[in-house]
């Protein structure tokens, strides 16, 4: 985990924290440079705050200790994650709108990317590779995600379902087996349809993988394997849209891991979905 930006954690991070804990994370994420020069007795005494605190701090957001995440920091500011975000204001002409969303869609991505770990990504690909079945589930704007998961799954000539109903997610999430997977979807990691289904797997023995953005929500308690995407909210586009494209991409490598993994079975399926898909070609 200390591998990882430290920046990009403490964005990821900043929403579960306390309020005395969002004071420790403002204070590093405004001056970063700063804090590779000081002792965690300065920061103490900067904040007004116990050492104990910012030291509980550093193991919120993923690190052993405050020297772990100076060193991410000192990498941060050698090879700096640029603030490439810019509010949208009445002002902006269309273009210039496109621009800072494409801008914000890219640090998305970068960050995700930033935190991700081969032992997981590999964990996760492991149990898509030996499932009897792989179901994707997803409530409200992670449904489209779980819909889009199965959309490129399904080329594997794996056995991939996927339901946006609420009732029939639980009532097929009641017949998986523990060699089967779950795939479940949430921003938040805290939507109720999302974590029944969860709590069905999870009492059915049922390996769980989330795609979430928080490491401490109740779905990352849940999942057997968790791979986190960062993103952040603006004013008119909420954290959870935000989230979506680094959602996509996170499936989008999961699909081609699997599919690199599964080598000519996985083209001869890969084929066998080409030609079927041409005979509706004119």
């Amino acid at each position: 985990m200390e591998s990882m930006n430290g920046l990009a954690r403490i964005r990821g991070a900043y929403s579960t924290l306390s309020k005395k804990e969002q004071r420790i994370a403002d204070y590093m994420l405004k001056q970063p440079e700063l804090i590779i020069h000081h002792t965690i007795n300065q920061v103490a005494d900067d904040l007004d705050v116990a050492e104990s605190t910012v030291f509980r701090f550093c193991q919120r957001v993923g690190f052993k200790g405050y020297q772990a995440l100076k060193i991410a920091l000192a990498s941060d500011i050698v090879a700096p994650l640029h603030d490439i975000h810019e509010d949208i204001t009445q002002d902006d002409t269309p273009l210039q709108i496109a621009e800072k969303i494409f801008a914000t869609n890219v640090k998305t991505i970068e960050s995700t990317r930033q935190i991700l770990e081969e032992t997981t990504m590999q964990q996760a690909v492991d149990l898509l590779l030996s499932a009897r079945r792989i179901e994707f589930f997803g409530s409200g704007g992670s449904a489209v995600i779980a819909l889009d998961a199965y959309h490129k799954f399904v080329r594997s000539g794996l056995l991939v379902t996927a339901n946006l109903e609420s009732h029939m997610q639980l009532m097929s999430a009641s017949q998986l087996t523990t060699d089967d997977v779950a795939v479940l979807i949430s921003h938040s990691g805290a939507s109720k349809e999302t974590l029944d289904v969860a709590h069905v797997c999870r009492d059915r023995g049922v390996p769980i993988i989330a795609i979430t953005n928080y490491a401490k929500s109740p779905l990352s308690k849940l999942a057997d394997v968790a791979l986190y995407t960062v993103s952040q909210e603006t004013e008119f586009r909420s954290e959870a849209l935000a989230s979506r494209i680094a959602e996509l991409s996170l499936i989008d490598a999961l699909f081609t891991v699997v599919m690199m993994q599964r080598g000519e079975t996985g083209r001869d399926a890969l084929r066998q979905m080409r030609e079927a898909i041409s005979r509706r070609r004119m």
